[in-house]
């Protein structure tokens, strides 16, 4: 394999795996707050059973997460040089103040938070977890700052071969931010929907703890159903927003190669990339346009004029991405959260009408559900990704020139199979650690003091 081939595969591990985890730290600590925010409320201890339970384990995804994060940085000077001398100046910003501002907040008022139970007052106590929900969230709000600009580049000026940052504004306020950051965010609430609905089912078919996780389950839902429609609702403005700013992975997702009006919607595709054509499609006649301008006769491009356009403007090339996976990563996508609104709705229906709880067919099967909203963010983020190339930074840097020019492939081979073999003992020791603390149960995880606990788990970090 090439040095290019191998950065690429290695920076794809490494990120696909911390991203397993940030979906769930935005999503759990909000719900977390919200538990203990009744417990302020109410002073009934069962949602403090509730916030503490349920705060172990968004311990446990935080300090993957952490770990898994840091090494993400150091990438870009290693294996992407010439993407940090060329974009420094604008990815640095965002990135900096994201470890400066949101990191420093969610790290210190979650020790706060950690040690402070029974040592500072109800109100103080359940701050400090609204703090930690809300700098983990405005943290992904900078990271994805940063990454808004490589998907739709503005307020820079090219000089000295290099893109240098002139409107700091309208960098923070990029249109492509106003899609990602909540469409991000809320597929990570509806990530911590379900990972706590799956848990209370698990002990509700055992009948243990009712009273904790039938409360847990009614917040997962009403959390869940909110945040799936936010994610439908969003999902689609962003994609209308994409066939401007970047019609070419639109039309690649939806493997449109021919300019259509009205344009159909292939609802499945043999893609023959060598003959830029379908040999095979089942098409779903104006949908497209509808998808795309909000009219069923609109016109849509399709990638063999926008690849002409390509060459016209940046030269010769190929512009195409590699349309079979971003087709069927866009269909799974949304295959997943279809089915993600149907077992929520279902849900909800059976804890409205009392037989949520009875229903042991269903309590069965919604443990086996936790890991869906992960197949979709894995798959929308590549989407995200893998749909922009061979962009590095859309429309100014190709990601070939963005690769380090001194790293051998020997080296890199060396540094992704060390990373391969590290992550995955990590994931046995997370999925370890998650399971030990599930089948405990609250009422067990609370005989343990909470800082015992904290202390045990860091040490096996460090």
């Amino acid at each position: 394999m090439t040095e290019l081939i191998l950065s690429r595969l290695q920076f794809a591990v490494t990120t696909s795996y911390h991203f397993l985890f940030v979906p769930l730290t935005l999503g759990l600590s909000v719900l977390v707050a919200l538990m203990e925010t009744w417990y302020v409320r109410t002073g009934d201890e069962t949602y403090k059973k509730m916030a503490k339970f349920w705060g172990k384990l968004f311990l446990i995804n935080f300090a993957m997460g952490v770990v898994t994060g840091l090494v993400q940085e150091f990438q870009f000077g290693m294996n992407w040089s010439e993407y940090s001398r060329f974009m420094g100046d604008i990815f640095g910003a965002p990135l900096a103040i994201e470890a400066l501002l949101a990191f420093f907040i969610e790290s210190t008022f979650l020790g706060v938070w950690i040690f402070g139970w029974d040592k500072l007052s109800k109100k103080v106590h359940c701050m400090s977890i609204w703090l930690v929900a809300i700098a983990s969230n405005l943290s992904a709000l900078w990271i994805l700052i940063a990454n808004s600009f490589m998907q739709e580049p503005v307020g820079y000026v090219l000089r000295n071969g290099r893109a240098e940052m002139v409107d700091f504004l309208a960098v923070v306020t990029n249109q492509h931010v106003f899609y990602q950051f909540p469409h991000t965010v809320l597929s990570g609430f509806t990530t911590g929907a379900f990972f706590v609905l799956g848990i209370s089912a698990y002990h509700l078919a055992k009948k243990k703890h009712v009273d904790v996780f039938m409360r847990s389950a009614k917040f997962a839902l009403i959390f869940g159903i909110i945040s799936i429609f936010g994610v439908l609702g969003i999902g689609h403005a962003q994609g209308m927003h994409l066939v401007e700013s970047q019609p070419m992975k639109m039309a690649a997702a939806e493997a449109h190669w021919e300019t259509e009006s009205p344009a159909g919607f292939n609802v499945f595709a043999i893609v023959d990339k060598e003959n830029n054509t379908n040999s095979f499609e089942i098409k779903v006649p104006g949908v497209l346009s509808f998808m795309s301008y909000g009219t069923f006769d609109a016109e849509v491009k399709g990638m063999n004029e926008l690849q002409a356009e390509a060459v016209q403007k940046y030269g010769e090339g190929n512009y195409i991405p590699p349309v079979t996976s971003l087709f069927w990563s866009f269909r799974i996508m949304v295959g997943v959260g279809s089915l993600l609104v149907l077992i929520a709705l279902l849900g909800a229906f059976l804890y409205k009408t009392k037989r949520f709880e009875n229903t042991m067919w269903f309590l069965k099967l919604l443990p086996w559900m936790i890991p869906l909203p992960y197949i979709a963010n894995l798959t929308g983020w590549f989407l995200a990704e893998q749909g922009r190339q061979p962009w590095i930074v859309y429309g100014l840097q190709k990601t070939a020139d963005g690769l380090s020019t001194s790293v051998p492939a020997a080296y890199i081979w060396t540094s992704l199979i060390g990373f391969t073999l590290l992550y995955g003992v990590l994931a046995i020791v997370d999925v370890y650690l998650i399971l030990k603390f599930v089948k405990r149960g609250p009422v067990e995880a609370e005989d343990e003091d909470s800082s015992t606990d904290v202390a045990k788990g860091a040490s096996l970090w460090t």
